[in-house]
């Protein structure tokens, strides 16, 4: 492990000592454990905000092609090739 310095605010040291008092753990062993959800959910949210982006695009470009939606794989296809 690598040791660290953070600093708390009063309120949240004495929040993380109370709670890691009632739950039997060391207030090291909390943080620790914050910072792995912290990250999990980081990580979660850059899949979620691609998904996110993609979702907001729908709708927001219009083309002049009528049959756009039933023949898009043709029109893909098209693309590459040229």
């Amino acid at each position: 492990m690598i040791r660290t310095q953070i600093q708390l605010t009063e309120e949240q040291a004495r929040e993380l000592k109370r709670l890691a008092a009632t739950e039997q753990r060391s207030m090291a062993e909390m943080i620790r454990q914050s910072v792995d959800a912290f990250l999990r959910t980081s990580a979660a949210r850059g899949t979620s905000d691609r998904r996110h982006r993609a979702l907001a695009a729908i709708g927001r470009f219009r083309s002049d092609v009528d049959d756009l939606a039933r023949e898009h794989d043709r029109y893909l296809s098209e693309a590459f090739e040229e």
